[in-house]
């Protein structure tokens, strides 16, 4: 019962929120609500969204100041010259760009932090985007599925996890899976180079001063890459007000990132900046303090240091309110989700019950068959559950056929490029949010190209003899 229960809860909110029926925290919150009523277990409804916030509450702190402190790293010009590198690199041409997308999301993805990541790619990508009038879900897309390929290394999560689990050595999982990860990357690449030259031909590569006088338009393309001209759910300028992925930006606050004149500016703090982001990420992953704690002091330090006088400081935190809000709301709205799936013991019983359809002649392809499974998986369940849940009883699985811990634990990180994309993972919240993009239109379009790659991860894995 409680297995069709989760199942059931699972797709409707994926159904809701892809329909645009409701608001992704609005489903965060009231399908969980209902189903577990639906369990019997309503009276505990409390003690689980209570135990859901507690887990997430140190990642909802992490974000809400991460996102002050990177968006007041844009506010004082530290990504400008990124941008206007990118910009030269790109020549407003749509394939350079989305391709620039896919490398700049891989490089930074390298300190770990997927929320980092996105931060970085869309302040830097987002205006190149709109202001050439590309789909921002191309951006979001290529942007989860690089991240999620370059999540796999050992200090960025899942590789630690299946280590811990498995009582293995994390060099002894990632190191052979090295050449396994560059195929999936190169694929993400090429596929970011197909997307390109469909928005190329959709667009057309602008020179730069053509561009910089044209109207800027906004599109959301979720069947981008599907065929020309296909799957357009509207063109339209941008600043009406009443789109799905516009947020009411006039053309002003689009273009600010590229404002070389914009008041809040500090040129002559550039490399106290520079060096504190640096200083940041080196903690990060050398794992100096707890990655909250980081944030906090560092977007106290940011502010002080770059805004002296406290109306700034102000000024420069409401500026950036929508998103802490928008953000941090989406993870406690999360937290409710998680809390009933865990707390009912409806991930238990999907995970068993997915390792009981194992057939018993695919034992000895226990490797093979925890890839595939890691696709779903991990999409509708966190790394925790899937890592320190799942994967130990498919391990001992595959242990009674001669497949050893090794093949088992590398053939579990093959779904991490579509897990980037999960409703479970706070950091998509970031990354949809400030592209303003809709969660359900990411979604649509992310879910087959991050499939792929991860197939392709998988494939590649097999071939290398790894998995």
């Amino acid at each position: 019962m409680l297995t069709i229960l989760g199942f059931v809860m699972i797709a409707t909110f994926l159904v809701l929120i892809m329909t645009k029926k409701m608001s992704p925290i609005a489903a965060l919150v009231l399908i969980p609500a209902l189903f577990c009523v639906a369990a019997g277990k309503g009276a505990h409804l409390g003690d689980y969204v209570i135990d859901g916030v507690t887990g997430l509450a140190p990642t909802a702190a992490m974000l809400m100041f991460a996102i002050v402190y990177f968006g007041v790293m844009i506010d004082v010009g530290l990504f400008d010259p990124v941008v206007r590198g990118i910009l030269r690199f790109c020549k407003a041409d749509p394939m350079r760009v989305v391709v620039g997308t896919a490398a700049l999301a891989a490089i930074v993805s390298l300190d770990g932090d997927g929320s980092t990541t996105f931060m970085i790619t869309v302040s830097a990508m987002y205006p190149l985007y709109k202001r050439l009038g590309m789909s921002l879900v191309v951006m979001t897309g290529v942007a989860a599925m690089a991240n999620g390929v370059m999540n796999t290394v050992p200090w960025g999560g899942p590789t630690a996890r299946a280590a811990t689990a498995l009582k293995l050595d994390a060099a002894d999982i990632f190191v052979p899976m090295i050449p396994v990860l560059l195929v999936g990357l190169l694929g993400v690449l090429g596929l970011a180079y197909v997307l390109g030259l469909r928005e190329r031909r959709r667009l057309g590569a602008l020179r730069i001063a053509d561009e910089e006088s044209a109207e800027t338009k906004e599109t959301v393309l979720v069947g981008a890459g599907a065929g020309a001209g296909g799957g357009r759910l509207g063109k339209r300028p941008v600043g009406g007000g009443t789109g799905e992925a516009d947020g009411g930006d006039d053309d002003g606050d689009l273009l600010k990132g590229l404002d070389p004149n914009r008041p809040t500016l500090r040129p002559r703090l550039y490399w106290f900046n520079a060096l504190l982001t640096g200083a940041l990420i080196t903690a990060m992953i050398l794992e100096l303090l707890p990655i909250p704690v980081l944030f906090l002091l560092g977007a106290a330090l940011a502010l002080s240091v770059n805004y002296p006088r406290l109306p700034d400081q102000k000024a420069r935190i409401a500026a950036h309110a929508d998103n802490v809000l928008n953000v941090s709301g989406m993870v406690f709205a999360a937290a409710v989700f998680t809390g009933v799936l865990q707390g009912t013991g409806m991930i238990d019983s999907m995970a068993g019950r997915l390792v009981d359809t194992v057939p018993e002649g695919l034992g000895p392809h226990m490797a093979l068959v925890t890839g595939v499974l890691s696709l779903p998986l991990t999409y509708f369940m966190s790394n925790d559950g899937f890592y320190f849940g799942v994967l130990p009883v498919l391990a001992e699985a595959g242990a009674a056929h001669g497949v050893t811990p090794l093949e088992m634990a590398r053939a579990s990180l093959v779904g991490q490029p579509l897990h980037m994309s999960s409703p479970l993972v706070p950091a998509v919240y970031v990354l949809v949010g400030m592209a303003r993009v809709e969660f359900g239109d990411h979604t649509r379009f992310v879910v087959k190209w991050a499939a792929l790659t991860c197939l392709l991860i998988l494939t590649a894995g097999i071939l290398f003899g790894t998995i």
